[in-house]
């Protein structure tokens, strides 16, 4: 199964799809921020990452940027409460592989999972 990092400030919504994913058999490791996320990210080895777009120290556009500037191509997936076009625009063109609308539910994060290992293994 994957190992997944969740980017989440809210710790009930970081638990629930935790949980969910945890269920599915996957290894999930959980950060509360996203300067916590950034560390796990460029030491841990991650076949995707669920990422919240605002996070008080910074947020997941930051985020993306940084992942970009650092070279780490790992796949990426967005949940938001924002549904704006320009919102989601933006984070596909900052190299997320999908964004999602919060709150996610088994089958849709099953969805994302998917997406994510099948764009991890055309950058190999």
């Amino acid at each position: 199964m994957a190992r997944i990092l969740i980017v989440e400030d809210a710790r009930l919504t970081r638990r629930m799809i935790g949980q969910i994913l945890r269920q599915e058999g996957h290894e999930v490791l959980e950060a509360s921020g996203g300067l916590q996320g950034l560390e796990l990210a460029i030491i841990g080895s991650f076949d995707c990452i669920f990422l919240d777009l605002l996070m008080p120290d910074i947020d997941g556009r930051e985020f993306l940027q940084i992942l970009r500037d650092e070279g780490l191509k790992i796949p990426v997936v967005v949940i938001t409460a924002d549904i704006q076009e320009t919102t989601r625009e933006e984070c596909l063109n900052l190299g997320a592989i999908a964004v999602m609308k919060k709150v996610l539910k088994p089958d849709i994060l099953r969805q994302g999972i998917k997406i994510a290992i099948a764009a991890k293994e055309t950058v190999r």
